[in-house]
This record gives C-alpha cells, sequence and structure tokens, in this order.
C-alpha cells in the first residue's frame, strides 16, 4: 500500500452532533454535515474539515497532472447559533472557495446564522431542499451588569449585526435596505427555498 492510498483512506468525514458515517464511503467522499446549533466546537469541526478537504485537493494533484476540480459538499440545517462562530466558519468558506468548489446545501431548516453559511457556497452551486424553511432575523444578546458594561455590549451587537447584513448583502440579491426591514418587523423573517433562490440565498431547488 502506498502513502498516498494510506492517505486518501483516512477519515473521509467530520460527523457534527451524533450522525454516525457510513463505513463504505467512497475516496473521493467529501461531505461535511452540520445539523445542530452552530457553536464552537462544532465550528471547530466544521472549520477543520473545510481545511483539510480543501489542502488534500491540491497536494493529491501532481504538477504533470491535470488539475481536477475537487468539490466540497457542506450540507446545512441548523436554527442558528454563535453570531461569532458564524463568522469563523464563513471566512474560512471564503479562503477555501478560492481554489476548491463549494457546494452548499440547506435541507430542513436554515435559520438565523445558517442563512450566510448557506450563502456562502460557490456562485450556481447552493442547493435547497424544497421544503427547507429559511429564516432571518436580528441579531439577539442578554446585558447585564453596570450602564458603562451594557453600553459596551449593545454596541458589540451592533457591530456584529452590521456585519451580517454586510456579509449578507455581499453573497445574495438582497440589498441593504432589504434586510435592514425585515429585522425592522423585529418578527422571525421566514422565506420558503424558493424565496431563498428568488433573494439570491440559494441557486437551485432539489
Amino acid at each position: 500500500m502506498t502513502k498516498k492510498t494510506e492517505e486518501l483512506e483516512e477519515q473521509q468525514i467530520i460527523v457534527i452532533n451524533n450522525i454516525s458515517p457510513d463505513s463504505g464511503l467512497k475516496e473521493d467522499y467529501r461531505t461535511i454535515v452540520a445539523c445542530g446549533d452552530i457553536e464552537e466546537e462544532p465550528a471547530a469541526q466544521i472549520i477543520h474539515s473545510l481545511l483539510y478537504y480543501s489542502q488534500r485537493s491540491n497536494a493529491l494533484t501532481l504538477p504533470e497532472e491535470p488539475v481536477k476540480q475537487e468539490s466540497i459538499e457542506f450540507v446545512i440545517s441548523t436554527c442558528g447559533g454563535s453570531a461569532i462562530e458564524m463568522f469563523g466558519i464563513y471566512d474560512v468558506m471564503r479562503h477555501v472557495r478560492e481554489s476548491t468548489e463549494l457546494v452548499t446545501y440547506g435541507i430542513g431548516k436554515v435559520m438565523s446564522a445558517g442563512v450566510l453559511l448557506l450563502a456562502a457556497g460557490t456562485k450556481g452551486k447552493r442547493k435547497i431542499g424544497r421544503n427547507c424553511r429559511v429564516m432571518i432575523h436580528g441579531v439577539m444578546g442578554g446585558y447585564h451588569g453596570s450602564l458603562s458594561n451594557m453600553e459596551n455590549e449593545i454596541a458589540e451587537v451592533k457591530w456584529i449585526q452590521e456585519r451580517y447584513i454586510e456579509n449578507l448583502v455581499n453573497e445574495s440579491f438582497l440589498s441593504e435596505k432589504k434586510i435592514k426591514t425585515m429585522l425592522k418587523k423585529h418578527v422571525d423573517v421566514y422565506l420558503s427555498a424558493e424565496d431563498a433562490v428568488k433573494h439570491g440565498i440559494a441557486d437551485i431547488v432539489i
């Protein structure tokens, strides 16, 4: 067995929230499944997977070989989670998609922090289940302590909200004005799969 073959037989998928991998996965299987809340530990697993698959794709292409596009599939089903962890994943996705096709799938529910991650896939390769529900809402936070501390925390939440809007504008057809109008309702704004495609959050209904 060659060293390259041994490398190909290494772990093929990072599993999030107790989803078990199929023992018969193909060698070229490059799928990340993120189900559940986007928090520190699963975010770290997702980031590790994105970088691992991206680097491996580049390393396994010999100089004399034609460049083969090795895609990474990222399946998302989440009610949301930490905005800061979302930004961490998003920045890595932006880096990875420069050299590797990143196919995103929204299934079941893509809400809050998950919306930007779905939209961050390679344009034309962002897919969404026909029964998937997409939800956008404002950044939420809890405040306690002194008045100065609360003012500081509120300023941070405002920064997170503005950066979220800015990035979603860059990844979709939504304008800043449109997103802010949605958020001013102070309720969860739900979209169908077809609406998500219309707004440029996804490209294809499956």
